[in-house]
Formats: structure tokens, sequence, C-alpha cells
């Protein structure tokens, strides 16, 4: 049993993270955005001594990938700012934090999955608000995970996933972006591996995502077909779909430290498209 401190701990991963923390005998403490202000250093860090946790996650951050770039400063002061100061507030009472990063660290541009050491050079607000979230984590807390995961699909939140059943429903025809490739990291498959990295000892970044790539088309392309609609999805290029925040198209993870550290336990994106649709 341990103390777990969880920020974020009503969204789509926190919200089940918290769960499996209890589930397993842990003590959990959390709060959340917007009722707790984590750019306040003072009330995160008096939080933190009140709950006197022998771990953190820090899952909270902004999320919304488009709105971070028409406000960079909320983007910024949540993602940067709120991870500093949960940052300290662990290095303040000696104990080891997990940071929840993601792929878009990286521009795309590689030909091959990135591995974990492979340089950052985010191209959106996102990411770069990110990947300050991650420096601060390096250099203010010596005991540290910084996990980055891609293309998050949970129970507790809306996801692709569920969009896309949705506007099946709703349309005979959905246009589906096919040049972004990636790995899908369902949350249920996520969350175990979550506590086993945290519990090992073994600090430093990982990429966990599940197993194989795929593109939203074929991802959307499976799910509607598993649910049986009768929608007919259509590929479709990034260029036909342009949103605000610029996209990498090539997302793929590679867990190659992961698998060194801890051996690589996550099942296949496709088992665990199915097993979200199920539940």
């Amino acid at each position: 049993m341990r103390r777990i401190l969880i920020t974020g701990h009503l969204g789509m991963l926190g919200s089940e993270l918290s769960l499996a923390c209890e589930d397993q005998g842990d003590e959990v403490t959390g709060f959340d955005l917007p009722d707790v202000d984590i750019t306040n250093r003072a009330r995160v860090l008096q939080l933190a001594g009140d709950a006197d946790p022998e771990f953190i996650f820090h899952c909270a951050a902004f999320t919304q990938v488009d709105q971070c770039e028409s406000d960079v400063d909320k983007a910024m002061r949540v993602n940067a700012i709120g991870t500093q100061n949960v940052a300290l507030a662990a290095e303040s009472l000696g104990v080891p934090m997990l940071y929840i990063s993601t792929d878009y660290i990286f521009d795309g541009t590689k030909p091959a999955p990135y591995d974990e050491w492979d340089v950052a050079n985010p191209q959106s607000i996102y990411g770069r608000s990110k990947y300050a979230g991650e420096c601060f984590v390096r250099q203010l807390c010596q005991w540290h995970y910084i996990v980055r995961v891609s293309w998050l699909i949970g129970r507790n939140g809306p996801n692709f996933i569920e969009t896309i059943l949705r506007l099946a429903r709703e349309r005979s025809e959905l246009r589906v972006v096919n040049d972004q490739h990636g790995s899908p990291t369902f949350v249920s498959d996520l969350v175990p591996e979550l506590l086993r990295v945290s519990e090992s000892g073994a600090f430093g970044t990982y990429h966990i995502t599940n197993r194989g790539f795929t593109t939203w088309y074929e991802l959307a392309k499976q799910a509607v077909a598993l649910k049986g609609l009768a929608a007919n999805v259509v590929p479709c290029s990034t260029e036909e779909h342009p949103r605000p925040a610029r996209r990498p198209q090539n997302s793929r993870l590679s867990p190659t430290l992961y698998a060194l550290a801890l051996g690589n336990e996550m099942p296949a994106w496709e088992k665990g498209l199915k097993d979200y649709l199920k539940s």
C-alpha cells in the first residue's frame, strides 16, 4: 500500500488510474482542473504537503490541441508551469513522480519510429508546452519517470473512437486522414503499466503505447466495422482536413528503453480496440 497523489484524477486517464490504485489498496488523494489551479505554486505545494504522498502521478494537462494554438498563455501556464510546480512539490517532499507526456514533442519527420532518446522538435503549442514540462521534471525532480503516450483513448472522456462512432451513426460517409501514422494507447491497457513502472525504481523516460502501428483512417474503419455500422469510411490527406495545430505525420513511438527495463507487456492495438468497444 502506498499513499498516492494524482493530479487530473477526474480525467480520462486519472480516473481509471485512481480506481486501479484503490483496487490494489493504495490510499489515493487527487485534485484536478479547474477546481485547483496548478499554476498557483503555493496552492500546489500546500495540497501536496497536506496529502503527504509517497508517489505523485501528474496527469493534469490542457490537452485540447487546437485550442492551445489560440490560447498559448494557458497552454504554457498549465502544461509547463503547472508541471514545474508539481515537480517542485515532489522534490520538496523527497518523493518520485511520474509525468505523462506525448508524441507531439516530435516533429514527425523521422522515417522510423521514435526512440526515447531522439531529439525533441515540437511543431505545435501543445507539443512545446508538454516538452517544457518534461524539461522541468528532469531539472527539478531527481526521482522521476516521464511516460510518453500517443492517441490516448479511454472510457471516461471524449476521444477519437467515440467521435467516429457518433458521426458514423449520423452520416453515411466519413472522411478520415490516412497519412498520419501512430499507435493508439488504450487507457485500460496503459494503467497497469503505469503502476508497474511506478513501482520499478527504473527512473527515466519511456514510450508506452499499444503494440503495432496504424493510421487514423484504419483505426476508424476498424471501429466502425466492429460496431456493425453502415457508414463508409473514406481515406483523405491531412491537407484535405486542415486543423489549427500541426499534427506529426509520424507519431510512431518505439518502446525500446521500456522493453529493456521492464519488458513490453502492452497488447496489440487491435486487441485494445476490441476490448474497449466491448466495455
